[in-house]
């Protein structure tokens, strides 16, 4: 019964009143939301204490528009190299509770992107290698663009040549 009243009521949300949609199938609450960007001690104080954090640790991104408000400025560590014998909280994540995210923590998780690799190619050299085999794909259809390759044709054979096998005009042996 509950599933068919929340179907209904999502329903009625995004086919009436679509601005009800986010807050209902996304889950969107106004405490989420970042505030202003704190201009004077007592804001800063209470942001800090909003996230947890001492006044010292709490640093914020620059007011540049963005919207980042008052959310502090998180160290950019993958959760491939935060220790995985640690009893976190979310484990999967490597978080603990009340820990703030990165504001690019979707592509630093753990099956993402690794800021921290060190990778066995440089990073120029993996852009040479790619260039270099497209240009070489590239350059070879270019080439061989002028050998066309087919099957050969020759003229359609006949039984003895000369002779006319068929008619368009009617038989005289029709009868009519």
């Amino acid at each position: 019964m509950s599933l068919i009243i929340s179907k209904k009521l999502i329903e009625f949300s995004f086919n009436y009143h679509p601005a009800l949609y986010i807050p209902i199938r996304n889950h969107w609450y106004k405490d989420y939301k970042p505030l202003p960007y704190p201009k004077t001690q007592s804001e800063r104080e209470a942001a800090a204490a909003k996230y947890g954090l001492s006044i010292s640790e709490y640093q914020v991104y620059p007011d540049d528009g963005t919207g980042l408000g008052d959310y502090p400025v998180v160290s950019t560590v993958s959760a491939a190299q935060r220790d995985a014998f640690y009893p976190w909280d979310y484990p999967e994540t490597r978080k603990n509770y009340g820990e703030p995210i990165h504001k690019d923590f979707d592509m630093i998780c753990e099956e993402r992107y690794d800021v921290d690799a060190k990778h066995r190619i440089p990073g120029w050299l993996q852009w040479f290698q790619f260039i270099a085999v497209l240009g070489g794909f590239f350059s070879i259809q270019y080439l061989m663009d002028r050998c066309k390759m087919f099957p050969g044709q020759l003229p359609k054979q006949y039984p003895l040549q000369g002779q006319i096998h068929y008619l368009f005009e009617e038989h005289p042996s029709n009868g009519k």
